[in-house]
């Protein structure tokens, strides 16, 4: 007899218990397999928990590549055209404005003589002459003549 009141007794009917968990049934078990253990023993073990075998890898490309990448040779020869391009620009730039500079300055110099020969040539020659004369005596006495 059970430990439970008598009003409870006919709800505890000894009987199968219900399962609880997963239900494994016989026809959907995995295969068991053998795969060696970390001893090097054989143990069995469901196929479907047992490590994947390694693929084998496949055969690597063994034909000779180009010492440098053509990829790379070619970017590396656009950079250098265009630093040699831009190099070149910037020396012809800088040759045009030493020209315009000397072409500047040699006209400025050209003006001014111009101006000078024409200002000179416009006006009478004009000469100025004065003589002084400066007498020293005793005691600090001193006379000048401008003559």
């Amino acid at each position: 007899m059970s430990a439970l009141p008598e009003q409870y007794q006919r709800y505890a009917q000894p009987g199968p218990r219900p399962v609880y968990g997963e239900v494994e049934l016989q026809a959907e078990r995995d295969p068991i397999v053998w795969v060696p253990d970390a001893y090097g023993e054989m143990v069995p073990m469901r196929r479907s928990q047992a490590p994947v075998l390694p693929t084998a890898t496949p055969p690597r490309d063994l034909t000779p590549q180009p010492v440098l990448d053509p990829l790379a040779q070619r970017m590396a020869a656009a950079g250098v055209g265009a630093g040699a391009a831009g190099a070149g620009v910037g020396w012809g730039i800088g040759q045009a404005a030493a020209g315009m500079a000397s072409i500047g300055g040699s006209t400025a110099v050209v003006a001014m003589l111009a101006l000078w020969l024409l200002a000179r040539a416009s006006r009478p020659s004009v000469q100025v002459r004065q003589t002084v004369h400066n007498h020293a005596r005793w005691f600090g006495k001193n006379t000048t003549n401008l003559g």
